[in-house]
């Protein structure tokens, strides 16, 4: 009856979200299920977005966050030294979570060799998240051509502002050569990243798929920035066939894939996103919105392999299928259970005692027990059925198992 930290998030139409944890954060992304019937389809909340979530018991907000946007800074001449020349200069907002915005603000200053800069007129965000700004240049520019985006920009070294509130910065010298930073990609991240049905990790990079404006797009963030999405290099697109993505799994250092029945993989080459290539894995195999069982508290995988649900039944991965699938023993019962419900599936792991549990399409619960092995001959099979509607199971505390319902059962 008493909710000690939240509600984190409500959102009117959203019916499920995927959340992931990340830097001591959670990165929430709120979806529902479009159509009806064979044409059912989960992707992201319409003019949605991905949530960030500090763990302090306030509300989670918008990921990312807007630029400075247009204005003019008031440069002058300070005490130092600069290399003299056209310089354009902007700043950045910084939020709580360490993401830095496109530049604004964009402003042209010729500097000169006797003289460092000093700025006044330095925007202030209206955003409680934005907690520092950033000061960046680009090096001297010898022919400008008016275009303000065109250049690279960089930190200036000692052009932190450690607050909201401050508008000058006095004296900053510095030479191009102390200009390493580069800042330029900022300009083409997102400033509000679109809410999807499938969110992940991979190589320490965050992965969203399956927006409501295209099912088939993944996009992925700069390493160790969740929330740095470059809206030209930092995208991917699987194969069109009519049907969204549903989840990602990392595997033996691949990015794995999984529409309802496709699975596909991409390998980080160390370039850009966009460059990756690509593996067709299985044309008749995937796994639903949570059909990927979580071992312990996080994560999917687990002895180098993962467990997953599909229309074929339970199955180990490990970068193939393993057949017969470890469900054979009950497969008329796996078949019996409503394809267009296979989204309700929730799977996890107990390592401990050996024990999978598996909330199914109908709302109860079955449980397997592999402590004799994950082979489909020895693993036992229990279905439970409970007075109420089943809708989730989580292992926290190593071995605790949690089961949440949300009202009574009819049949």
């Amino acid at each position: 009856s008493t909710t000690l930290l939240g509600p984190i998030l409500t959102l009117a139409n959203m019916t499920d979200f995927k959340c992931v944890s990340f830097a001591g954060r959670a990165y929430i992304s709120p979806f529902t299920t479009y159509g009806t019937g064979d044409d059912a389809h989960e992707k992201g909340l319409q003019n949605e977005f991905l949530y960030v979530y500090s763990g302090d018991g306030t509300a989670a907000r918008k990921a990312a966050g807007s630029s400075p946007g247009a204005g003019t800074l008031t440069i002058t001449d300070g005490t130092g030294n600069t290399d003299a020349g056209f310089h354009l200069f902007g700043v950045c907002y910084e939020t709580d979570t360490g993401f830095i915005t496109a530049p604004g603000y964009f402003t042209g200053h010729t500097t000169s060799a006797s003289n460092g800069v000093s700025f006044a007129a330095i925007p202030v965000s209206g955003s409680v998240n934005v907690v520092a700004r950033r000061l960046v240049a680009t090096k001297v520019i010898p022919d400008y051509n008016g275009d303000t985006t065109g250049y690279t920009y960089y930190f200036i070294p000692d052009g932190r502002i450690p607050n909201n509130t401050a508008l000058t910065l006095s004296n900053i010298s510095f030479f191009d050569i102390d200009l390493l930073e580069d800042a330029s990609h900022l300009i083409d991240n997102y400033a509000e990243i679109p809410a999807g049905a499938a969110l992940g990790l991979y190589h320490n990079r965050l992965v969203v798929g399956a927006t409501y404006t295209d099912i088939s797009l993944i996009l992925l963030s700069a390493v160790g920035e969740p929330e740095a999405i470059d809206q030209i290099s930092g995208l991917l697109i699987v194969p069109l066939d009519g049907t969204a993505i549903t989840n990602f799994q990392e595997l033996r250092d691949v990015l794995y894939v999984f529409k309802r029945a496709k699975t596909v993989g991409y390998s980080d080459n160390g370039d850009t996103p966009s460059s990756w290539p690509f593996t067709q894995v299985d044309q008749a195999i995937g796994c639903p919105v949570h059909g990927i069982a979580t071992v312990i508290d996080s994560g999917g995988t687990s002895a180098d392999y993962v467990i997953t649900s599909s229309y074929a039944g339970v199955m180990v991965f490990n970068g193939q299928y393993a057949k017969p699938e470890l469900s054979w023993k009950i497969q008329g019962f796996w078949f019996r259970q409503i394809r267009n419900d296979f989204r309700y599936i929730q799977m996890c792991v107990d390592t401990i005692s050996k024990n999978l549990y598996i909330v199914l399409p109908d709302r109860k619960l079955l449980k397997a027990d592999y402590s004799e092995g994950m082979d489909p001959k020895k693993i036992k099979w229990w279905p439970f059925r409970f007075d109420v509607r089943l809708t989730s199971v989580a292992i926290v505390n190593i071995d605790d198992i949690i089961l949440g319902a949300d009202t009574r059962l009819i049949t």
